[in-house]
């Protein structure tokens, strides 16, 4: 069938049933990214098909990884770069909507990530069928990057499970089990992973009906008068989500859905036209770099075995408890270590409720349960291949714990240190092994949070760093190695802008408008609902550390309010009340008119000390620094790090704010060393 083709990234076979099976294969790739040699190839494979009308067609993939990443993201800003996004977005629908053209049957048998393009593949064949198990992930994930679908996944999906269940799963980038997509629609049936390909050929033989209520809905949900009901709908849902101004794709991708009518050349059309405005937008430019900073620190550690089984935390309390927890999650046997059990038992207990969150099945939780015990003793120190220290911001007693805990190692153990601020210069004064002995900072709360700072020092040996980077990978976190320096990276520029914002609520200004000062700017958080959040007793600790370090101050009455045990969300007190969980925030005059400057004066503060730290070496470089304030505060994502936006707001333009700021309201605002630092030209391009 195929005589005289040759394909590089394509494998076809004919069996005796006249069944063709397509095995995607990228060639020199261990995941199948989809690009335009990718998309070629199926081009001429699918006219070929067209003509010879096989018994029917199997689409899956040969790499154990999964079915396919997506598009290939290096490739999309070639294109972008190059102005040619449009004409790449329409030849892949062109090949899609040959493929769902065909005459024959088509099946796609996925198994592992299929994600974006992957996901259009799949969705451009008549039936899919999944691997059922953990590994098997379905999404569309393009509005992460900016973009949204433009192969045809928002001219089909909706009219595959209809509007209300396909709408939310490409506006939130969501990913589906291989269950979930088959109660969804989204897959026809489900098999063991052994007996997938077997099973796909069943279903070629018997296609499965889809039920009249669901094409019934996917109809009803899409007729015009529907999509002119619910986008306004989901629009306003949206909104109360994200900004249209800081976000576009999500609200361009509703405007395509309400638009598109039942022709699917118009769907498509319209689909492309979309993507390849969006994918101009600065914040598309922006949420590809973070992409691409994040498979950075994933990558960081790769190649070196981090050779722990066993861990040892000292320090049940929240942080040094859900670290544990965490730990024991991704599978590693954890002691969990503190004065008494009653203060191990809530760790514990807040364990098992992760497990039940996560794991779903009593078999996993209760395996999960099992790697994880309380060891008020510290018996688990001399089975350790990893012991961390997470009790309270102290150095004396840090110091102590480690004359304790250290001459309990048998041979190579790493010791870690939790803190969140203490140099590591002053905490390995006394230790036997220095270059063993790092830091290892999470941050609250550990299973939300993905970034962990490797702390470095100066007597650390580079292969324990290297060990460190790679176990922070085995346990799904994003690390980033950073100096030791007071505050590391992220607490350094958080602690600033958290100041700066107290000192305005002690001025007068309402909690509820720096919040929303701040959440104008792309902050996830405001900083008064961050500050009860991290807790007003942490805040505290850490500024004390650090503010002399940064030439600031505390604010007055954070004290008082720890004395009354007010620290915030965990009391249900702090500078807000919480309830269930959630801030009640006072009600702001609608005659009040804050100050101007105010988001300035916050978010300045932060990207001052961001320079300062990138001009001190505390990062490797500025794409280090961007990716951990991303990952470790949550920094307005689509603005690319404080170092990104300095360069698009141009370096020259935010100093001479600072330098304003600074005649205004004091010395704290004066630019820091670095303001000259090459990397903050306008135009370094780190993608």
């Amino acid at each position: 069938m195929f005589e005289g083709l040759r394909f590089n990234h394509w494998k076809t076979s004919l069996d005796e049933h006249g069944i063709v099976t397509l095995t995607l294969d990228r060639a020199g790739s261990s995941v199948n990214a989809i690009n335009r040699a990718v998309l070629d190839e199926l081009g001429q494979i699918v006219e070929r098909l067209a003509i010879e009308q096989p018994a029917g067609v199997i689409v899956h993939s040969a790499k154990p990884a999964g079915f396919a990443v997506g598009a290939d993201i290096r490739e999309f800003v070639e294109y972008a770069r190059q102005g040619s996004v449009l004409e790449n977005i329409e030849n892949g629908q062109q090949v899609y909507e040959a493929l769902a053209r065909l005459p024959c049957p088509t099946v796609a048998a996925v198994h592992g990530a299929c994600m974006g393009g992957g996901t259009e593949l799949i969705l451009a064949c008549r039936q899919r069928i999944a691997a059922d198990d953990d590994r098997t992930r379905i999404a569309l994930p393009e509005v992460m990057l900016g973009i949204h679908p433009g192969w045809g996944g928002s001219a089909r999906l909706p009219r595959l499970i209809g509007a209300p269940e396909a709408l939310p799963l490409m506006l939130t980038g969501k990913s589906l089990s291989a269950r979930r997509a088959l109660a969804l629609g989204v897959v026809d049936r489900v098999a063991p992973p052994d007996e997938l390909l077997a099973e796909a050929r069943a279903l070629l033989r018997r296609p499965q009906p889809r039920p009249f209520a669901r094409r019934a809905k996917a109809w009803l949900t899409n007729c015009w008068p529907a999509r002119q009901i619910l986008a306004p709908m989901v629009m306003k849902q949206t909104a109360a989500r994200v900004r249209k101004e800081h976000y576009p794709a999500p609200f361009a991708l509703i405007d395509v859905w309400q638009r598109g009518g039942g022709d699917i050349r118009q769907r498509l059309k319209l689909e492309a036209r979309s993507v390849a405005k969006l994918a101009a937008t600065p914040t598309a430019h922006n949420l590809i770099r973070v992409f691409f900073l994040q498979e950075r620190l994933k990558s960081q550690g790769a190649g070196t075995e981090h050779g722990i089984r066993r861990v040892h935390v000292v320090g049940a309390g929240v942080m040094g408890g859900d670290i544990a927890a965490w730990i024991a999650l991704k599978g590693f046997e954890v002691s969990l270590q503190d004065r008494e059990m009653k203060l191990v038992q809530p760790a514990l207990d807040r364990a098992r409720q992760l497990y039940g969150k996560k794991l779903k099945t009593p078999e996993k939780i209760e395996a999960a349960i099992q790697r994880l015990r309380g060891d008020v003793e510290g018996t688990g120190v001399k089975d350790a291949d990893l012991a961390i220290e997470a009790i309270y911001e102290n150095a004396e007693a840090k110091e102590a714990l480690y004359a304790a805990i250290e001459p309990q190692f048998q041979a190579a153990e790493i010791l870690a240190s939790n803190t969140s601020s203490i140099p590591l210069d002053e905490l390995r004064r006394n230790l036997r092994a220095p270059q063993r002995f790092l830091g290892l900072h999470f941050f609250n709360p550990v299973a939300q949070m993905p970034l962990v700072e490797v702390v470095r020092h100066d007597r650390l040996d580079p292969a324990i760093e290297k060990r460190a980077l790679a176990f922070c990978k085995a346990i799904g976190k994003l690390p980033v190695a950073v100096k030791g320096t007071p505050g590391f990276l992220v607490n350094r520029i958080l602690m600033p802008y958290l100041l700066e914002a107290l000192r305005l609520y002690n001025e007068g200004v309402p909690g509820p408008v720096l919040d929303k000062a701040a959440k104008q700017f792309g902050m996830p958080m405001g900083p008064i609902e961050l500050a009860d959040t991290v807790g007003l007793d942490v805040c505290v600790s850490v500024g004390r550390e650090l503010a002399p370090f940064l030439g600031l101050e505390l604010p007055p009455g954070l004290e008082g309010k720890l004395d009354a045990g007010k620290r915030g969300k965990k009391d249900g007190q702090g500078l807000y009340v919480w309830q269930d969980g959630k801030p009640i925030k006072p009600e702001v005059d609608p005659d009040y008119q804050p100050s101007p400057d105010l988001q300035d004066r916050m978010i300045l503060a932060l990207v001052n000390e961001a320079v300062a730290c990138l001009a001190d070496g505390v990062v490797d470089d500025a794409d280090l620094l961007d990716a951990g304030v991303i990952f470790g505060t949550g920094f307005a994502p689509f603005r690319g790090g404080p170092i990104q936006y300095v360069r698009s707001e141009g370096a020259g333009m935010i100093k001479a704010k600072l330098e304003r700021l600074a005649q205004r309201h004091g010395a704290r605002f004066t630019p820091r060393q670095g303001w000259d630092h090459p990397a903050l030209a306008t135009g370094v391009d780190a993608i």
